[in-house]
Protein backbone atom coordinates (compact mmCIF):
# COMPACT_ATOMS: atom_id res chain seq x y z
CA UNK A 1 0.00 0.00 0.00
CA UNK A 2 1.51 3.50 -0.96
CA UNK A 3 0.56 6.21 1.27
CA UNK A 4 1.02 10.02 1.22
CA UNK A 5 1.70 11.28 4.76
CA UNK A 6 0.93 15.04 4.99
CA UNK A 7 2.00 16.61 8.35
CA UNK A 8 1.47 20.00 10.36
CA UNK A 9 4.86 20.12 11.57
CA UNK A 10 8.09 17.77 10.80
CA UNK A 11 7.46 14.50 11.96
CA UNK A 12 10.98 13.66 12.89
CA UNK A 13 13.40 14.03 15.37
CA UNK A 14 9.97 13.26 17.25
CA UNK A 15 10.21 15.51 19.74
CA UNK A 16 6.97 16.02 21.16
CA UNK A 17 3.82 14.69 21.51
CA UNK A 18 2.32 15.73 17.87
CA UNK A 19 6.03 14.38 16.36
CA UNK A 20 5.63 11.63 18.31
CA UNK A 21 2.48 10.37 17.13
CA UNK A 22 2.71 10.98 13.65
CA UNK A 23 6.66 9.54 13.81
CA UNK A 24 4.60 6.32 15.39
CA UNK A 25 2.34 5.90 12.04
CA UNK A 26 5.17 6.81 10.23
CA UNK A 27 7.52 3.78 11.25
CA UNK A 28 4.55 1.35 11.79
CA UNK A 29 3.00 1.19 8.51
CA UNK A 30 6.88 0.85 7.04
CA UNK A 31 7.30 -2.03 9.14
CA UNK A 32 3.96 -3.36 7.97
CA UNK A 33 5.51 -3.39 4.77
CA UNK A 34 3.51 0.15 3.33
CA UNK A 35 5.71 2.84 0.89
CA UNK A 36 5.02 5.97 2.88
CA UNK A 37 5.95 9.27 1.54
CA UNK A 38 6.35 12.38 3.49
CA UNK A 39 5.57 15.38 3.14
CA UNK A 40 5.45 18.23 5.75
CA UNK A 41 5.38 22.01 6.71
CA UNK A 42 8.10 23.60 8.50
CA UNK A 43 8.21 26.92 10.17
CA UNK A 44 10.11 29.25 12.36
CA UNK A 45 8.43 27.27 15.58
CA UNK A 46 9.18 23.72 13.68
CA UNK A 47 12.03 23.72 11.46
CA UNK A 48 13.80 20.64 9.54
CA UNK A 49 16.53 19.66 12.03
CA UNK A 50 18.49 18.00 9.36
CA UNK A 51 21.35 16.97 11.59
CA UNK A 52 19.31 15.33 13.99
CA UNK A 53 17.17 13.03 10.90
CA UNK A 54 19.36 9.70 10.02
CA UNK A 55 19.80 9.10 6.17
CA UNK A 56 17.67 5.79 6.40
CA UNK A 57 14.88 8.18 7.50
CA UNK A 58 15.02 10.37 4.63
CA UNK A 59 15.77 7.36 2.02
CA UNK A 60 12.83 5.61 3.79
CA UNK A 61 10.36 8.40 3.18
CA UNK A 62 11.65 10.82 0.94
CA UNK A 63 10.62 13.58 3.41
CA UNK A 64 9.94 16.78 2.17
CA UNK A 65 9.20 20.03 3.89
CA UNK A 66 7.99 23.45 2.82
CA UNK A 67 8.50 26.65 5.33
CA UNK A 68 4.95 28.37 6.00
CA UNK A 69 5.23 31.40 7.70
CA UNK A 70 3.20 30.60 10.73
CA UNK A 71 3.81 34.21 12.40
CA UNK A 72 1.25 35.71 14.22
CA UNK A 73 0.40 38.59 12.39
CA UNK A 74 -1.70 41.29 14.00
CA UNK A 75 -3.44 42.70 11.18
CA UNK A 76 -3.92 39.28 9.24
CA UNK A 77 -5.31 38.84 12.71
CA UNK A 78 -7.70 41.10 13.25
CA UNK A 79 -8.83 40.76 9.43
CA UNK A 80 -9.86 37.20 10.19
CA UNK A 81 -12.13 38.36 13.62
CA UNK A 82 -13.51 40.51 11.58
CA UNK A 83 -14.72 38.29 8.51
CA UNK A 84 -15.35 35.30 11.04
CA UNK A 85 -12.35 33.24 9.74
CA UNK A 86 -10.36 30.87 11.66
CA UNK A 87 -6.92 32.24 11.94
CA UNK A 88 -5.58 29.12 13.31
CA UNK A 89 -6.12 27.46 9.58
CA UNK A 90 -5.71 30.32 7.41
CA UNK A 91 -1.87 30.50 8.90
CA UNK A 92 -1.66 27.01 6.93
CA UNK A 93 -2.15 28.42 3.31
CA UNK A 94 0.75 28.52 1.55
CA UNK A 95 1.46 28.83 -2.76
CA UNK A 96 5.05 27.37 -2.35
CA UNK A 97 3.29 24.10 -0.33
CA UNK A 98 0.87 23.85 -2.77
CA UNK A 99 3.14 23.86 -5.39
CA UNK A 100 4.79 21.17 -3.70
CA UNK A 101 2.09 18.99 -3.53
CA UNK A 102 0.71 19.66 -6.56
CA UNK A 103 3.93 18.10 -8.13
CA UNK A 104 4.01 14.92 -6.05
CA UNK A 105 0.33 14.09 -6.93
CA UNK A 106 1.14 14.75 -10.47
CA UNK A 107 4.46 12.88 -10.47
CA UNK A 108 3.54 9.85 -8.46
CA UNK A 109 0.00 7.80 -8.12
CA UNK A 110 -1.32 6.84 -3.83
CA UNK A 111 -3.28 4.46 -2.01
CA UNK A 112 -4.33 6.44 0.60
CA UNK A 113 -3.45 10.62 1.53
CA UNK A 114 -3.24 10.82 5.42
CA UNK A 115 -3.44 13.89 6.26
CA UNK A 116 -2.06 15.14 9.68
CA UNK A 117 -4.56 17.46 11.50
CA UNK A 118 -7.03 19.58 10.65
CA UNK A 119 -5.15 22.62 9.90
CA UNK A 120 -3.93 20.96 6.69
CA UNK A 121 -7.49 20.87 4.74
CA UNK A 122 -7.23 23.84 2.83
CA UNK A 123 -5.42 21.75 0.79
CA UNK A 124 -8.38 19.01 0.29
CA UNK A 125 -8.86 20.82 -3.06
CA UNK A 126 -5.96 20.23 -4.41
CA UNK A 127 -5.95 16.78 -3.83
CA UNK A 128 -9.33 15.86 -5.17
CA UNK A 129 -8.21 17.27 -8.23
CA UNK A 130 -4.93 15.54 -9.02
CA UNK A 131 -5.38 12.65 -7.11
CA UNK A 132 -8.26 9.46 -6.90
CA UNK A 133 -6.80 8.33 -3.37
CA UNK A 134 -9.29 8.43 -0.46
CA UNK A 135 -8.30 11.33 1.87
CA UNK A 136 -8.32 10.41 5.62
CA UNK A 137 -8.44 12.80 8.45
CA UNK A 138 -5.34 11.91 11.72
CA UNK A 139 -7.66 14.25 14.34
CA UNK A 140 -4.85 14.57 16.54
CA UNK A 141 -7.51 16.59 19.21
CA UNK A 142 -11.03 18.60 18.53
CA UNK A 143 -8.74 21.37 18.11
CA UNK A 144 -11.26 23.85 19.35
CA UNK A 145 -11.91 22.32 22.92
CA UNK A 146 -8.21 23.58 23.52
CA UNK A 147 -8.93 26.52 23.12
CA UNK A 148 -12.61 26.46 24.80
CA UNK A 149 -10.82 25.44 27.50
CA UNK A 150 -8.21 27.70 27.57
CA UNK A 151 -10.69 30.62 27.15
CA UNK A 152 -12.91 29.54 30.25
CA UNK A 153 -9.75 29.70 32.18
CA UNK A 154 -8.67 33.32 31.02
CA UNK A 155 -8.43 36.01 33.36
CA UNK A 156 -7.82 38.95 31.22
CA UNK A 157 -11.33 40.19 29.70
CA UNK A 158 -10.01 41.16 26.41
CA UNK A 159 -7.36 38.01 25.76
CA UNK A 160 -10.72 35.76 26.97
CA UNK A 161 -12.86 37.58 24.26
CA UNK A 162 -10.06 36.80 21.30
CA UNK A 163 -9.54 33.14 22.53
CA UNK A 164 -13.11 32.83 22.41
CA UNK A 165 -13.52 34.03 19.13
CA UNK A 166 -10.64 31.38 18.05
CA UNK A 167 -12.48 28.69 19.26
CA UNK A 168 -15.70 29.54 18.02
CA UNK A 169 -14.13 29.93 14.29
CA UNK A 170 -12.09 27.04 14.83
CA UNK A 171 -15.17 25.02 15.56
CA UNK A 172 -17.12 25.90 12.77
CA UNK A 173 -14.51 25.37 10.54
CA UNK A 174 -13.93 21.38 12.03
CA UNK A 175 -17.80 21.23 11.55
CA UNK A 176 -17.73 22.65 8.24
CA UNK A 177 -15.19 20.69 6.81
CA UNK A 178 -14.93 17.26 8.53
CA UNK A 179 -17.29 15.62 5.88
CA UNK A 180 -15.17 16.44 3.08
CA UNK A 181 -12.82 13.80 4.24
CA UNK A 182 -13.50 10.30 3.27
CA UNK A 183 -12.81 9.11 6.88
CA UNK A 184 -11.45 10.37 10.13
CA UNK A 185 -9.40 8.92 12.77
CA UNK A 186 -9.45 10.53 16.36
CA UNK A 187 -7.20 9.36 18.59
CA UNK A 188 -9.56 8.85 21.57
CA UNK A 189 -12.81 7.46 21.72
CA UNK A 190 -14.36 10.31 23.56
CA UNK A 191 -13.26 12.74 20.96
CA UNK A 192 -14.75 9.96 18.39
CA UNK A 193 -18.14 10.54 20.22
CA UNK A 194 -17.59 14.43 20.31
CA UNK A 195 -16.65 14.56 16.53
CA UNK A 196 -19.89 12.38 15.96
CA UNK A 197 -21.94 15.00 17.65
CA UNK A 198 -20.56 17.88 15.51
CA UNK A 199 -21.82 16.00 12.85
CA UNK A 200 -19.53 14.02 11.56
CA UNK A 201 -20.56 11.40 8.83
CA UNK A 202 -18.07 9.86 7.28
CA UNK A 203 -16.41 6.54 9.00
CA UNK A 204 -14.54 6.83 11.87
CA UNK A 205 -12.45 4.92 14.21
CA UNK A 206 -10.76 5.52 16.84
CA UNK A 207 -6.58 4.67 17.24
CA UNK A 208 -4.54 6.00 19.99
CA UNK A 209 -0.82 6.79 19.95
CA UNK A 210 1.01 3.61 20.11
CA UNK A 211 4.24 3.17 21.72
CA UNK A 212 7.15 0.54 22.07
CA UNK A 213 8.35 0.07 25.54
CA UNK A 214 12.16 1.56 26.29
CA UNK A 215 14.88 -0.26 28.33
CA UNK A 216 15.42 1.70 31.11
CA UNK A 217 16.19 -1.35 33.78
CA UNK A 218 19.62 -0.10 34.08
CA UNK A 219 18.94 3.76 34.87
CA UNK A 220 19.22 4.65 38.37
CA UNK A 221 16.15 6.47 39.93
CA UNK A 222 16.61 9.35 41.95
CA UNK A 223 14.85 9.51 45.11
CA UNK A 224 11.97 11.89 46.18
CA UNK A 225 11.95 13.01 42.82
CA UNK A 226 8.93 14.17 40.21
CA UNK A 227 9.43 15.48 37.06
CA UNK A 228 7.31 17.05 34.44
CA UNK A 229 8.44 16.70 30.42
CA UNK A 230 6.69 18.35 27.82
CA UNK A 231 6.93 21.26 25.12
CA UNK A 232 6.53 24.60 26.90
CA UNK A 233 5.48 26.41 23.57
CA UNK A 234 1.54 24.39 24.29
CA UNK A 235 -0.39 26.47 25.80
CA UNK A 236 -2.30 23.93 28.35
CA UNK A 237 0.96 23.08 29.33
CA UNK A 238 2.25 26.70 30.58
CA UNK A 239 -1.39 27.35 32.00
CA UNK A 240 -1.38 24.09 34.09
CA UNK A 241 2.54 24.60 35.41
CA UNK A 242 1.37 27.88 36.70
CA UNK A 243 -1.28 26.81 38.44
CA UNK A 244 0.44 23.89 39.74
CA UNK A 245 3.75 26.12 41.23
CA UNK A 246 1.39 28.84 42.67
CA UNK A 247 -1.38 26.91 43.67
CA UNK A 248 -0.06 23.51 44.23
CA UNK A 249 3.85 23.04 44.95
CA UNK A 250 3.83 25.53 47.68
CA UNK A 251 1.69 23.33 49.79
CA UNK A 252 3.69 19.80 48.65
CA UNK A 253 7.07 21.82 49.76
CA UNK A 254 5.35 22.67 53.08
CA UNK A 255 4.44 18.91 53.86
CA UNK A 256 7.49 17.04 51.84
CA UNK A 257 10.57 19.17 51.95
CA UNK A 258 12.26 16.18 51.14
CA UNK A 259 10.95 16.39 47.53
CA UNK A 260 12.18 17.55 43.97
CA UNK A 261 10.26 18.89 41.27
CA UNK A 262 11.89 18.76 37.90
CA UNK A 263 10.62 21.06 35.46
CA UNK A 264 11.89 19.88 31.46
CA UNK A 265 10.71 20.43 28.21
CA UNK A 266 11.80 22.01 25.29
CA UNK A 267 11.43 26.10 24.11
CA UNK A 268 11.63 27.00 27.96
CA UNK A 269 10.55 30.46 28.20
CA UNK A 270 12.17 33.13 30.68
CA UNK A 271 8.86 32.97 32.79
CA UNK A 272 10.00 29.68 34.22
CA UNK A 273 13.87 29.55 32.92
CA UNK A 274 14.02 32.25 35.83
CA UNK A 275 11.76 30.75 38.75
CA UNK A 276 13.30 30.39 41.96
CA UNK A 277 11.40 28.37 43.75
CA UNK A 278 12.52 26.15 47.16
CA UNK A 279 12.91 22.60 45.71
CA UNK A 280 12.03 23.39 42.25
CA UNK A 281 14.83 22.74 39.45
CA UNK A 282 14.56 24.27 35.88
CA UNK A 283 16.47 22.00 33.73
CA UNK A 284 14.67 22.61 29.98
CA UNK A 285 15.56 20.92 27.09
CA UNK A 286 16.82 17.27 27.68
CA UNK A 287 19.52 15.27 25.36
CA UNK A 288 17.41 12.21 25.88
CA UNK A 289 14.05 12.67 26.97
CA UNK A 290 13.27 8.98 27.78
CA UNK A 291 17.09 8.86 30.26
CA UNK A 292 15.69 11.57 32.13
CA UNK A 293 12.09 10.35 32.69
CA UNK A 294 13.53 6.78 33.52
CA UNK A 295 15.63 8.61 36.05
CA UNK A 296 12.93 10.37 38.29
CA UNK A 297 9.82 8.54 40.24
CA UNK A 298 6.71 10.77 39.32
CA UNK A 299 5.74 12.34 36.76
CA UNK A 300 3.06 15.10 37.52
CA UNK A 301 1.00 16.02 34.72
CA UNK A 302 -1.08 19.61 35.56
CA UNK A 303 -3.54 19.61 32.96
CA UNK A 304 -6.07 22.11 32.97
CA UNK A 305 -7.17 22.53 29.19
CA UNK A 306 -6.04 20.17 25.84
CA UNK A 307 -7.84 17.39 23.80
CA UNK A 308 -7.18 14.24 22.60
CA UNK A 309 -4.32 11.65 23.90
CA UNK A 310 -1.63 12.96 25.81
CA UNK A 311 1.50 11.20 24.32
CA UNK A 312 3.94 11.89 27.57
CA UNK A 313 1.83 10.35 29.93
CA UNK A 314 1.51 7.32 27.65
CA UNK A 315 5.62 7.22 27.25
CA UNK A 316 5.90 7.48 31.04
CA UNK A 317 3.46 4.99 31.78
CA UNK A 318 5.63 2.67 29.26
CA UNK A 319 8.64 2.99 31.34
CA UNK A 320 6.56 1.98 34.43
CA UNK A 321 6.61 5.90 36.18
CA UNK A 322 3.59 6.92 38.19
CA UNK A 323 1.69 9.23 36.70
CA UNK A 324 -0.36 11.93 38.76
CA UNK A 325 -2.74 13.90 36.75
CA UNK A 326 -5.85 15.55 36.32
CA UNK A 327 -9.36 13.99 34.84
CA UNK A 328 -8.57 16.15 31.57
CA UNK A 329 -5.16 15.00 31.45
CA UNK A 330 -5.77 11.43 31.69
CA UNK A 331 -8.96 12.10 28.64
CA UNK A 332 -8.99 9.00 25.88
CA UNK A 333 -6.62 6.88 28.15
CA UNK A 334 -8.26 3.51 29.43
CA UNK A 335 -7.25 3.60 32.96
CA UNK A 336 -8.53 2.99 36.81
CA UNK A 337 -7.86 5.56 39.07
CA UNK A 338 -5.66 4.78 41.75
CA UNK A 339 -4.37 1.20 39.80
CA UNK A 340 -3.08 2.77 36.38
CA UNK A 341 -2.58 6.37 37.47
CA UNK A 342 -3.56 8.89 39.93
CA UNK A 343 -5.83 11.58 39.49
CA UNK A 344 -5.61 14.52 41.47
CA UNK A 345 -8.07 17.57 40.57
CA UNK A 346 -7.14 20.29 43.30
CA UNK A 347 -4.15 21.54 44.84
CA UNK A 348 -5.16 19.20 47.88
CA UNK A 349 -6.02 15.96 45.96
CA UNK A 350 -2.12 16.23 44.22
CA UNK A 351 -0.84 16.59 48.01
CA UNK A 352 -3.04 13.54 48.54
CA UNK A 353 -1.57 11.13 46.37
CA UNK A 354 2.33 12.39 46.28
CA UNK A 355 2.20 12.15 49.86
CA UNK A 356 0.30 7.89 49.52
CA UNK A 357 3.57 7.60 46.55
CA UNK A 358 5.86 8.98 49.42
CA UNK A 359 4.81 6.51 52.27
CA UNK A 360 4.59 3.86 49.86
CA UNK A 361 7.00 2.80 47.45
CA UNK A 362 5.37 -0.92 46.79
CA UNK A 363 2.30 1.06 46.21
CA UNK A 364 4.39 2.92 43.71
CA UNK A 365 5.88 0.17 42.11
CA UNK A 366 2.57 -1.40 41.62
CA UNK A 367 1.13 1.43 39.77
CA UNK A 368 3.90 1.70 37.78
CA UNK A 369 3.83 -1.89 36.75
CA UNK A 370 0.22 -1.56 36.56
CA UNK A 371 0.71 1.35 33.53
CA UNK A 372 3.25 -0.39 31.86
CA UNK A 373 1.00 -3.81 31.49
CA UNK A 374 -1.86 -1.00 30.13
CA UNK A 375 0.52 0.26 27.62
CA UNK A 376 1.34 -3.27 26.18
CA UNK A 377 -2.00 -4.63 26.32
CA UNK A 378 -3.89 -1.51 24.77
CA UNK A 379 -0.98 0.95 23.10
CA UNK A 380 1.39 -1.36 21.05
CA UNK A 381 2.27 0.51 18.01
CA UNK A 382 2.76 -2.57 15.97
CA UNK A 383 -1.31 -3.60 16.77
CA UNK A 384 -2.35 -0.37 16.72
CA UNK A 385 -0.76 0.16 12.91
CA UNK A 386 -2.84 -2.89 11.87
CA UNK A 387 -5.69 -1.43 13.01
CA UNK A 388 -4.92 1.64 11.03
CA UNK A 389 -4.34 -0.49 8.25
CA UNK A 390 -7.66 -2.41 8.44
CA UNK A 391 -9.21 0.74 8.12
CA UNK A 392 -7.73 1.98 5.35
CA UNK A 393 -8.33 -0.88 3.43
CA UNK A 394 -12.30 -0.77 4.68
CA UNK A 395 -12.28 2.86 3.15
CA UNK A 396 -10.62 1.51 0.08
CA UNK A 397 -13.13 -1.38 -0.35
CA UNK A 398 -15.72 1.40 -0.05
CA UNK A 399 -14.36 3.68 -2.95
Amino acid sequence: MKVLQLCNKPPYPPVDGGTLAMNGITQGLLAAGCEVRVLSVCSDKHPVLGSRIPEDYLQATRFEAVHVDLGIHLIDAGVSWLCGESYHVKRFISNDFSAKLKSILKEEQFDVIHVESIFLTPYLPLIRKYSQAPVLLRAHNVEHLIWKRVAQSERNPFKRSYLKHLSLTLRAYECEHFNDYDGVIPITEKDAATLRELGCRKPIVAIPFGVQPADVDNVEVEPNSLYHLGSMDWVPNQEGLRWFLGKVWPLVHQRMPQLTFYLAGRKMSDEFLNLRLDGVRVVGEVPDAMAFMASKQINVVPLLSGSGLRVKIIEAMSAGKVVITTSIGAEGINYADGKDLLIADTPQQFVDQLQRCVDSPQFCQEVGQNALNLILQQYDNQLLTQRLIQFFQKILDRE
